[in-house]
């Protein structure tokens, strides 16, 4: 390839060209930034009594930028359950779907108003709001 080099300096020829091609990958595997307005804690803030025990019930979510987050449930101000989730957004409407668990897929779009951002269900009524 280069005749007129010596062994030394093909070596320090490689090794250049070696460290200028893991600087070249490495550019380019980035991660695009995920910057979707979902990401952050929602929580539904009305108390509402179990069907059960009476005891008041808290949910939250925790959406983060790669499409994953943690769902958790309060019992009595203990947590009750909690598992991870998946989340996917097509037309403004998110999916939510809780693989492992017996969890029925939450389909939602985001919405605005006075008192601040809320998921909704396609039916109009609230599954949480930004904490």
């Amino acid at each position: 390839m280069f005749p007129n080099l010596k062994p030394t300096q093909m070596k320090r020829l490689y090794s250049l060209v070696a460290i200028l091609a893991i600087i070249f990958v490495s550019n380019c595997t980035r991660i695009p930034e995920n910057d979707d307005p979902i990401i952050g804690i929602w929580n539904d803030t009305s108390l509402s009594l179990t069907a059960k025990t009476g005891e008041p019930a808290h949910h939250e979510w925790t959406f983060n930028d790669a499409y994953l987050g943690r769902y958790q449930s309060y019992k009595n101000n203990k947590m009750d359950f909690k598992t991870d989730f998946k989340w996917s957004e097509e037309d403004g409407v998110y999916t939510i779907s809780y693989p492992g668990t017996d969890l029925p897929l939450d389909m939602v779009s985001m919405k605005g108003s006075l008192d601040g951002d809320m998921l909704e269900y396609q039916n109009g009524s609230l599954l949480a709001i930004r904490e």
